[in-house]
């Protein structure tokens, strides 16, 4: 795996490969198996027991790997600049302030710049998903009841 750069850029993504799947398959069995603490013995036979925040990282990526799909690790400050909040949303940095002057994100002045958490960057992206996906629904319910949409029949089916 590469490094981390000052970008906080993913780092390299990583795909299970063919002689790695068994393995993959029994560790993400292990890792279901609820209990006793799971621990990470080293070359010396030293056990050392895994925080929980870690062996939730290790349980999503071994499942991820298990499925076939390919992972990328992207190591977040806990306040971002306005351009990489701009950059996770996927937006310009101009809507992301008109965003934050409105109070739809919360944000921390320092100096003459903004910071904005990354907690609760994520809940306004949750958020905004959600709306986006509500909305689809609803316009798609319009669009039967109006006839103009049918999961039956289709004009580009003939």
């Amino acid at each position: 795996m590469k490094t981390i750069t000052e970008q906080n850029l993913p780092l390299e993504s990583v795909m299970a490969q063919e002689p790695e799947k068994s393995s993959i398959k029994h560790l993400e069995s292990i890792l279901q198996l609820e209990g006793a603490q799971a621990k990470l013995v080293g070359v010396d036979g030293q056990e050392i027991p895994i925080p929980e925040s870690v062996y939730q990282i290790l349980h999503q990526a071994v499942h991820a790997l298990a499925l076939g799909k390919v992972i990328s690790v992207v190591i977040q400050d806990r306040e971002l600049t306005t351009q990489k909040a701009a950059d996770i949303l996927k937006v310009s940095r101009p809507y992301l302030i008109k965003l934050l002057d409105q109070g739809e994100i919360p944000c921390i002045r320092v100096g003459t710049h903004r910071r904005v958490r990354f907690d609760d960057l994520m809940k306004y992206k949750e958020e905004r998903d959600t709306k986006r996906r509500e909305g689809i629904k609803q316009f798609t319910q319009f669009l039967e009841a109006e006839g103009f949409y049918d999961d039956e029949s289709s004009e580009l089916d003939r």
